[in-house]
């Protein structure tokens, strides 16, 4: 019996523990779900909850027709990508991957899933990101079970379309492109390097874009970045 429950920890079988949960590390439901959502004591994966904002999310005019032109929500997303990634690595420590969600609905809209080499590099941005803020809101950080993007990941979608849009309850990754790809992935491109490209960009924009809990309640205005 125990190893038939092993077998199905985590699938549609299982009637006890959020399949989706399990895979996704979100679920539609939320707390109301009527199975459990076993969150991890550890792992190499973490989540930024609705952590990116897409502009055309909250741009649309009256028509609902989209008004930022797709090259620049493009260039617009990988500066937050740029900007998260080259903060967690140099902060916390080596990444293997990072996603954001391309989804609408309310569990995965703007998620970023975060996977450390070391658990116990996730366990430290998990502690640190709880108490930073991103662009003037607060960042929500926490354990994920994803370990296995592929799996979670909507097949139709990577093939080019997904019956179900935006409202999908599997992930619909926002990609990059190959250049900062190489950039940020590639072993050619030195810590220093990425550090003095990340620099002149903050300067470009006046400030970073996270800052810390402790810092933002000492200034009276908010910020647009992290620190």
């Amino acid at each position: 019996m125990a190893e038939y429950l092993a077998s199905i920890f985590g699938t549609e079988k299982d009637k006890v523990n959020c399949s989706f949960y399990f895979k996704i590390g979100a679920c539609r439901h939320g707390e109301r779900c009527s199975r459990l959502h076993n969150k991890p004591t550890f792992s190499q994966t973490i989540v930024l909850q609705n952590m990116y904002q897409n502009p055309n999310n909250s741009t649309q005019n009256p028509s609902g027709l989209m008004t930022v032109s797709p090259e620049v929500e493009q260039a617009h997303y990988e500066e937050f990508f740029e900007d998260v990634f080259i903060e967690c690595e140099e902060k916390y420590g080596p990444i293997e991957k990072m996603n954001v969600c391309d989804n609408l609905g309310d569990h995965l809209v703007g998620n970023v899933y975060i996977k450390f080499r070391f658990e116990e590099d996730a366990e430290k941005a998990v502690q640190s990101l709880n108490n930073r803020w991103f662009n003037g809101h607060p960042i929500h950080a926490e354990l994920s079970p994803v370990t296995d993007f592929k799996e979670a990941c909507c097949r139709q979608y990577d093939m080019g379309e997904c019956t179900r849009g935006g409202f999908c309850n599997f992930m619909h990754l926002k990609p990059i492109s190959r250049e900062l790809k190489r950039f940020l992935y590639s072993g050619s491109s030195s810590s220093n390097d990425r550090h003095r490209r990340s620099r002149s960009r903050s300067r470009d924009r006046q400030r970073s874009p996270f800052q810390n809990r402790s810092n933002r309640r000492s200034r009276s205005t908010s910020p647009p970045h992290y620190k």
